[in-house]
């Protein structure tokens, strides 16, 4: 028989999320408390017996207010940013069949820069001192986007002197004004939606503004259009690489409208950053693959054609402004030690000449 039984509070295994230096927690029905760590999901005990219907009831009821309870009751599902007793996590809960789900994704509270994150500096700052223009931030869930994004506003916060404009859902990272005038709104809490809160920002006299997460037609086309006006707007989506961003940005507006957006698409873009997370050979956490798209002449006109599959070798010669592909980029890990063969395979798009090169 097992001894562990389940704690009093979710702060209790949060605090262990923290010291094990986990990326996420799961508290679930069903089934024994369970971590992330360095992008592999384990129980946290091997002998813990799993969590009951009442123990998961009775654990978030530990954490949430009575008016996130009620909206649990309704809505079957909630997420909110939480501040525990050891800091901030994005929490979510839902109702399943067998009873309550609870995941957090653990933020760290100091935001780092963007060398330390290994972000390609010296490409990406050009970027940030545009006076308008899209810069987006992509990659799978769980791939560092935030962070990435954080640590960007961040730079911008003390290297420019004017109003920043967050809209997140929930907030994560909380930004303290340096040079910058920075103001973070949060949907469902300051406003109602991404889209109602991007029309909003344009009355603000916004000079960045940053968009959480860009997913429906209304928002991206709001962010296009703030885009052109005068703003440098920064935001996230969940695509792989760059032209397969492009491709979704485009493909969420209606056929009529493409023409007309592509060429808005071909002279707003200044970048894109694509990113993974890939665990290290020596096991010691992971590593940051990056692929970046900077907007030249060649590039625009690949987007404003409709050409998209022909950005990977347009990339190719664009190194002198920076630009890698994600194949490159995780070629370089191998080629440094970092990670290993069976890594570069699986995470590579061209997964025929990645298996050329390791042979030779």
């Amino acid at each position: 028989m097992s001894e562990h039984k389940v704690l009093d509070h979710v702060d209790e295994y949060l605090k262990i999320g923290r010291e094990y230096d986990c990326s996420d927690l799961h508290l679930a029905t069903a089934y024994p408390p369970a971590w992330r760590r360095h992008g592999q999901l384990s129980t946290i005990w091997a002998d813990h017996p799993p969590i009951k219907p009442h123990e998961a009831e009775k654990l978030a009821r530990s954490f949430l207010s009575e008016t996130e309870w009620n909206r649990l009751q309704e809505r079957g599902d909630i997420d909110f940013a939480y501040a525990g007793a050891d800091g901030r996590y994005r929490a979510s809960i839902v109702k399943q069949r067998l009873g309550l789900d609870m995941a957090f994704r653990i933020i760290n509270g100091t935001i780092r820069g963007m060398q330390e994150i290994g972000l390609p500096v010296e490409h990406l700052i050009p970027l940030t001192r545009y006076q308008n223009g899209l810069i987006l931030i992509t990659g799978s869930v769980g791939s560092g986007k935030s962070t990435s994004l954080a640590s960007i506003v961040d730079f911008i916060n003390t290297d420019r002197d004017d109003h920043i404009l967050t809209l997140e859902d929930p907030i994560e990272y909380v930004f303290e004004s340096k040079n910058c005038h920075v103001n973070q709104r949060e949907v469902h809490t300051h406003t109602e939606s991404f889209a109602k809160a991007l029309r909003g920002a344009l009355r603000e006299d916004p000079d960045v503004i940053m968009v959480g997460e860009m997913r429906d037609l209304e928002t991206i086309q709001l962010a296009l259009t703030a885009a052109e006006t005068g703003h440098l707007v920064l935001g996230t989506l969940h695509t792989g690489n760059a032209p397969r961003t492009l491709d979704r940005v485009l493909d969420v507006f209606p056929t009529d409208q493409r023409d007309q957006i592509r060429v808005m698409v071909s002279e707003s873009l200044r970048g894109i950053l694509s990113q993974q997370l890939v665990p290290r050979i020596d096991r010691e956490g992971r590593v940051l693959a990056t692929e970046l798209l900077v907007n030249t002449p060649a590039v625009s006109n690949c987007i404003r054609e409709g050409k998209t599959y022909m950005l990977p070798g347009v990339m190719q010669t664009g190194k002198h402004v920076g630009m890698i592909t994600l194949d490159e980029s995780l070629r370089q890990l191998y080629v440094k030690g970092i990670i290993s063969a069976e890594e570069l395979l699986f995470r590579s798009d061209d997964k025929a000449q990645m298996r050329s090169f390791l042979k030779s």
